[in-house]
């Protein structure tokens, strides 16, 4: 049974499951569209046929599969900041997928020499938007949102650099003692 004290937890779930999921299906739809071919470009030879050229907007534009890779990876990331990082991070792939968008925007009303498909440009561009629209709400939303537990953080360590035990603090003498033990050839986890 669910108590209306965890509906605040259950909303800001949702919500970054959503923002994480429009980021990520938005930098591969554009990422996928980005690798299509956009044109075919002929090269006319007269007493040859003609060459066909086959351009991906990739080839087009360059930097718009990379920064469809960077919208992917930084879906990911939404998962593992929180805080201010994380709204910092929702600002970039806001940018990112505006970025990509403008790329889609551009391949749909560009003049590429031979023929030239429309409809990957216009996946792009919806490709953009959604990145766009799930960086928007992490960087409006995310500060409340849940992030990874405790067992993803680093340990404490001790002044050795060595992880800090349950128990307490381990001295610079007893972890000494266990170095010499195993150099001795014994075991000193046994009593």
């Amino acid at each position: 049974m669910s108590t209306p004290a965890d509906e605040p937890t259950r909303r800001a779930r949702r919500e970054l499951t959503y923002a994480v999921l429009f980021c990520l299906a938005g930098a591969g739809l554009a990422l996928w569209a980005a690798t299509r071919t956009w044109a075919v470009e002929l090269a006319e030879r007269p007493p040859l046929p003609p060459v066909r050229t086959a351009r991906t907007g990739g080839a087009l534009l360059p930097w718009l599969p990379a920064l469809a890779v960077v919208g992917l990876a930084g879906g990911g990331a939404v998962l593992a900041t929180r805080g201010a990082v994380r709204r910092a991070l929702g600002v970039l792939l806001a940018l990112l997928g505006l970025a990509v968008a403008a790329g889609g925007g551009y391949g749909l009303v560009a003049a590429f020499g031979g023929e030239v498909s429309r409809q990957w440009p216009a996946l792009c561009l919806v490709g953009g938007v959604l990145a766009a629209a799930g960086g928007g709400l992490t960087a409006v939303r995310g500060r409340g949102w849940p992030a990874m537990g405790a067992r993803y953080e680093r340990p404490a360590r001790d002044g050795d650099g060595g992880p800090v035990p349950a128990e307490g603090r381990v001295t610079g003498r007893r972890t000494t003692e266990a170095w010499d033990a195993l150099d001795r050839g014994e075991d000193p986890t046994v009593s």
